[in-house]
């Protein structure tokens, strides 16, 4: 052994130098790995387990921003169809409101024209008295000028109601204010 060890000496290695430095390393990596390693693996894997739960947040809220913007634009196309609704509920209101307005002045039109028929009628019906008395008067006037003296009430009554009894068949006939 010794010529090994002659041999290992030449090499310029020194045995149990080397012996000492292999049990030291030894100890140090026990040490090492149960006061270091093993805390700094626990750490490592802690820190790897905490990474991991954020991605899965991190997952879990792109999932929820996802429904959310779902349940956004399911709301949004609700509200343009309520929208749309109220919108055409309003232009059915305005087409009402069109043709009540419409009937009511139609109405107030033909209330109108019913008025100033009525008025016309009146305004005839007294034209056509003034004529029948004027008609009256002169009939007495050309009497009593044919006849060369004045008649008495009772005459004048008789003599008018002659003259109107035949005037209106007389005037309707000639195409006069009818």
């Amino acid at each position: 052994m010794e010529t090994m060890l002659l041999g290992i000496d030449a090499l310029g290695f020194n045995l149990p130098a080397l012996i000492a430095q292999l049990v030291n390393f030894g100890l140090l990596l026990l040490v090492f790995s149960v006061f270091l390693y093993k805390p700094l693996f626990k750490v490592l894997d802690e820190r790897k387990q905490r990474i991991a739960e954020g991605l899965e947040a991190s997952e879990e809220a792109k999932r929820r921003l996802t429904e959310t913007e779902q349940d956004v634009a399911k709301e949004l196309e609700k509200a343009r169809q309520e929208g749309q609704t109220l919108i055409g509920q309003a232009q059915q209101m305005a087409a009402r409101v069109q043709d009540e307005g419409r009937e009511t002045a139609l109405a107030e039109a033909e209330q109108l024209l019913e008025r100033a028929r009525s008025e016309i009628q009146l305004e005839r019906d007294s034209a056509i008295a003034e004529l029948r008395r004027e008609f009256a008067g002169l009939t007495i006037t050309a009497a009593e000028r044919v006849i060369k003296q004045s008649l008495d009430g009772e005459q004048h009554r008789q003599l008018i109601e002659e003259v109107l009894a035949e005037a209106p068949s007389n005037g309707n006939g000639s195409g006069g204010a009818s």
